[in-house]
Parts: structure tokens; C-alpha cells; sequence
């Protein structure tokens, strides 16, 4: 897919709220969630007729799409899950199918005996025996061998009709999966081809214009950037008088308060400049809950490939409370995930286009919580 970036040139602050705030109304109009069924994105009957209009529409098809992206990775998850449950019921029915046979082979065996003599039958035991009581204990015997292997034959054949069943339900769960995941990835196939079109937009428009438009971005990214460092200088200032360095260097990561948190944080940061590419767990390349995955495999915690899923793990922590390795969550339903370095920064796959690097925790926006794990 071809390169997109979140700061779009020629997309001033205000408008890239609005086209954010229009993204999220258009997620929520199309019912994405993996519950509801995910249906393809409309495309936008109008054509951009200016660098600013494109990149607006890149923009917001970029955010639909990370939205989209954790969505398959969900439903990717269940696949997996519901493919294993699967296997599992079909091996169990083959077992209790098998157990039929076995029983039954050995209940027609013992008739197949009786019935030529091979083996002692009521008149035979009525023929040997000394004495009356005798007699009824060779019979008795006889009763209660064949009885059990009833008993037995029974037991298995019900065993079988429970595993049949059990199989049609995990067969029909599996087969369910994999049409969300089906629709899911049509869907982000849809978004891709969207983002390609208002690419090319953008590219047939005058050098003129964008380079106009890359400098107003530039202009208002500095804006931004300055304004942020004024306000953690502030918050530092009230904090503590002596914390000064850290406004100066907010990129740099607090002292993690467990191994586990600092091997998390210090593989985490060893991934920026990698790029962002959907459905990536790395180590070429991550998305959001790829690079999260890939952090805390490397400390030993298997977490899944979902930052929906990731965020319903390990314990809720306060914003305030908040120590480096904690994962930290954006909008609602959750969408993207990075993890807390400190000074309120974090390290993050941003979105296509972009890079593994560190932000601020508020430049997302839609901050949703937080959670420890391990």
C-alpha cells in the first residue's frame, strides 16, 4: 500500500479535528463491530479538488482503516480459536466413534459365541453344574458379562451422539469465523482501495499547491509541537522544581518498576523508525497491537494480536497511577493501543504511512484507560 501519514500536508489542526471526528461518525454509521458483521466502507460520491480536500479524505480513510485493521486482528484471534475447537471436537468424535465399534464388535462376539458353543450358554451350564446353585451362579455370570458389554455398547453409542452434536456446533462456530474474518478483510480491502484513489488525487494536484500545503502543515505541526512543550514545562514546573530536564527531554523513558516492564519498554523502543503496516507483528514491521504483542512476548507474556482484546487483560490502572510498561488505550471501542514509557509519553505504531516512535499519550486523542500486565 502506498505511503500515508496522519500529519497530511495542507490539513491544518481544526481540520483534521473535524475530518477525525468525521471518521469516527462514519465508523460508527457502518456498524464495524465483529458482533454486528462488518459491511464495506461507501466511497465518497465527491472528488477532492484541492491538496487539503484530498488529504483530508486520506486522513480519515487512515484512521477507518486502523479501526478496521484491529478489527481483523480479532477476528483473526477467534478464527484461530474457533479452528482449534474444531479439531478438537472432530478427534473426539473420531475416538468415541471408534469406541462404538470396539463395543460392539465385543457384544456380537460374545453372541457369535454362544451361539456356536464356543463358549459356556445356559444348557451347557445347566449340563455341567453339580448342583442347583451352581447352576445359578454360571448363569448369573453369564447374564452379567453380557449385560456389561450392553451397558457398554450403550454408554458409547450416546458418547457418539453428544460428540456429533458437538462437532456440528464447533463446525458451524468455526465456519461463522471465518465469514467475519471473510467480511472483515473485504472490508479493509475496500478502505485500502479508497486511500489509493485520494493518494493519486493528491499526486495530480500542482506542485505548487503542495508545497504550499507542506508548509502550512509544517507551520502548524511546529505550532502544535511548541505549544505541548509549553505545557509540560508548566506541568513540570508545578510537579517539582528540579524536574526541568525531563520537559527537555520528554522522549526519554522513566525507570520501569519490574524487569518484565523494562525488557517490554526497551524492546518496544528499540522498534521505532520500523514502519507501519496492517496486521504486522514484527520484527520487520508492526501495527499498533503487533508492536505491543511483540514487546511482551519478548519479556515472556503471550498477549493476543488485538488491542480490543489486549485491553480486557491484566488489571485497570488510573491515568495517574501510570508506570512505564503499562499498556495504554485510545477511543471507543478501543482501536489502538501503545505503551507508557513515562513523563506522558508512550511508544506506539501510530498508523500506515508512519513509523514506530514515541508520543505524547494525548496525541491520539480518545485516551480510553490503561492496563498493567504481569
Amino acid at each position: 500500500m502506498a505511503s500515508l501519514r496522519t500529519s497530511v500536508p495542507g490539513l491544518p489542526a481544526t481540520r483534521r479535528s473535524r475530518g477525525r471526528r468525521a471518521a469516527l461518525a462514519l465508523v460508527g454509521a457502518l456498524g464495524v463491530g465483529l458482533g454486528l458483521g462488518a459491511a464495506p466502507a461507501p466511497a465518497l460520491a465527491e472528488e477532492p479538488t484541492t491538496s487539503a480536500q484530498a488529504a483530508e479524505l486520506v486522513a480519515a480513510r487512515g484512521h477507518d482503516l486502523e479501526v478496521v485493521t484491529e478489527q481483523f486482528n480479532e477476528a483473526r484471534e477467534a478464527l484461530g480459536a474457533q479452528q482449534a475447537a474444531a479439531e478438537a471436537a472432530a478427534a473426539q468424535l473420531a475416538a468415541a466413534r471408534a469406541a462404538v465399534d470396539t463395543a460392539r464388535s465385543q457384544v456380537v462376539g460374545i453372541a457369535r459365541s454362544a451361539y456356536t458353543g464356543e463358549s459356556m450358554g445356559s444348557l451347557q451350564a445347566l449340563m455341567t453344574s453339580d448342583t442347583a446353585e451352581e447352576f445359578v451362579n454360571r448363569v448369573s455370570l453369564l447374564q452379567g458379562v453380557a449385560g456389561y458389554q450392553g451397558e457398554l455398547l450403550g454408554q458409547a453409542v450416546t458418547a457418539t451422539e453428544a460428540a456429533t452434536t458437538a462437532q456440528a456446533a464447533a463446525t458451524e462456530a468455526a465456519a461463522e469465523a471465518q465469514r467475519q474474518y471473510d467480511a472483515v478483510a473485504a472490508q479493509q480491502a475496500d478502505l485500502e482501495s479508497q486511500i489509493a484513489d485520494y493518494q493519486a488525487d493528491f499526486a495530480r494536484l500542482s506542485a505548487e499547491e503542495r508545497r504550499a500545503a507542506l508548509e502550512a502543515a509544517a507551520a502548524a505541526h511546529a505550532a502544535e509541537e511548541a505549544r505541548a512543550s509549553r505545557d509540560e514545562e508548566r506541568e513540570d514546573t508545578a510537579s517539582s522544581s528540579g524536574s526541568a530536564s525531563a520537559a527537555e527531554e520528554p522522549a526519554a523513558a522513566a525507570a520501569p518498576a519490574s524487569s518484565v516492564a523494562g525488557t517490554v519498554v526497551a524492546t518496544a523502543m528499540a522498534q521505532r523508525g520500523k514502519p507501519y503496516v496492517w496486521a504486522a507483528a514484527g520484527p520487520g514491521s508492526f501495527d499498533c497491537s503487533g508492536l505491543t504483542q511483540y514487546a511482551f512476548r519478548a519479556a515472556g507474556i503471550s498477549l493476543p494480536h488485538s488491542s480490543k482484546l489486549q485491553s480486557q487483560m491484566g488489571t485497570a490502572v488510573s491515568r495517574a497511577d501510570l508506570q512505564p510498561g503499562d499498556l495504554v488505550f485510545f477511543y471507543s471501542p478501543v482501536s489502538h493501543v501503545g505503551i507508557y514509557i513515562g513523563n506522558g509519553q508512550m511508544v506506539h505504531a501510530p498508523t500506515s504511512g508512519d513509523v514506530v516512535k514515541v508520543a505524547s499519550i494525548d496525541v491520539m486523542g480518545g485516551y480510553a484507560g490503561a492496563r498493567r500486565i504481569g
